[in-house]
């Protein structure tokens, strides 16, 4: 099996980490263009009857956080690897679905578990619904 457009989701944790490290790998073994992404959703407030965004200055501070965590990302991609970032607001499970599918990934690597708080047993809840969904190959890093 080759490879030719892998995709590798970051959050910035450790399992992340270890996700970058394995998808350049197999990116420099085959030659294959990498695709970074990072997912950031501006949480929503209740104010008891309907959802609220947050302030435009939080907003923004979320924005200058997945700036930072996107070039965390940069710097841990060798040089030798033809890769490009990606930074898109949204659900992350169903943002990385939909991003591989419209660009025709053929590997999708993430870590088990993110930087969530809602967590499974052994997956994270991100990581579980990419996996049960995704039309591509996924690779899971513990």
């Amino acid at each position: 099996m080759s490879y030719n457009n892998i995709l590798v989701a970051f959050d910035g944790s450790n399992l992340s980490r270890k996700a970058i490290s394995h998808a350049s790998a197999l990116a420099e073994s085959y030659g294959a263009a990498l695709t970074v992404l990072h997912v950031y959703q501006v949480p929503l407030v209740n104010n008891g009857d309907f959802m609220v965004t947050l302030p435009a200055d939080w907003s923004q501070q979320y924005m200058d956080h997945s700036f930072k965590v996107l070039d965390e990302a940069k710097a841990l991609v060798p040089g030798t690897v033809n890769a490009t970032f990606k930074l898109i607001d949204g659900d992350p499970a169903n943002t990385i679905l939909d991003y591989a599918g419209e660009n025709g990934a053929d590997l999708i690597v993430l870590g088990s578990r993110g930087l969530g708080g809602i967590r499974e047993f052994v997956l994270g809840s991100v990581s579980h619904n990419v996996m049960q969904h995704a039309k591509a190959p996924v690779l899971i890093v513990k």
